[in-house]
């Protein structure tokens, strides 16, 4: 009698698990490439671009449909898509994607792929394809503002990053009072594109600490105030 219910507790929780498996593997986080390949193979593709309107003006991908992660109505609009077949989601660096694939998922679509490093890492392995637009500052402006004696660290930004809100007070901070031994940069990703694909800047906030034109140390995430110092001793 014992080894039957135990039989019996161990199949509910294979089949407790098998459902979590299965729910969770209902979206899936792919790189860039095999985004693009699946999206290739797949007909009348949906491709959700969850960046801001903004954003999406700058760069988005062929066909893709731009649904405001931020926005209130995003529940409302991707509800009217067929959750039957696959649908693509990317921003910028794979946060605001991410949530939006958990998001999806809890609606019901079916199959989701999750674009791993947004459209900066996209840029990065070169999926954009060349163009001669400059967005932003270049490489050059970039170079000159570490023509100085002093350590230069350059913060890697966009508005809509949380870590990067938790950070900024700080960094302005750090920015006035360490102004005699360190020039502290704030760059926005978002205005400056072309900058970012360049140095390879794939997840946000990254900071960069330069000394002599080099990079001596580099962050990706959020980093506290106190352990920021500590780089900067």
């Amino acid at each position: 009698m014992k080894f039957l219910q135990t039989i019996i507790v161990l199949a509910t929780v294979f089949l407790f698990v098998s459902c979590k498996q299965q729910k969770g593997d209902s979206y899936t986080a792919i790189a860039p490439k095999e985004f693009a390949t699946k999206i290739k193979s797949t007909q009348n593709a949906q491709i959700l671009d969850v960046r801001t309107p903004e954003e999406f003006e700058l760069q988005h991908l062929d066909n893709a449909a731009n649904v405001n992660w931020n926005s209130e109505d995003f529940t409302a609009k991707v509800s009217s898509y067929d959750k039957s077949k696959p649908v693509f989601v990317y921003c910028l660096s794979g946060g605001r994607s991410l949530k939006a694939a958990q998001k999806l998922n809890e609606l019901g679509f079916e199959t989701v792929y999750d674009m791993e490093g947004g459209i900066l890492k996209w840029n990065n392995e070169g999926l954009s394809g060349t163009t001669t637009m400059q967005v932003g500052m270049s490489q050059d402006d970039f170079n000159a503002l570490l023509n100085t004696d002093k350590k230069v660290l350059v913060d890697f930004y966009a508005e809509w990053c949380g870590p990067c809100k938790q950070m900024e007070p700080y960094i302005l901070k750090m920015q006035k009072e360490k102004a005699d031994k360190i020039t502290v940069i704030r760059i926005d990703v978002d205005k400056n594109k072309t900058l970012a694909t360049a140095l390879k800047i794939e997840q946000l906030p990254s900071i960069l600490l330069y000394e002599n034109k080099e990079v001596k140390w580099k962050n990706v995430g959020y980093i506290s105030e106190q352990d920021l110092n500590k780089q900067l001793q």
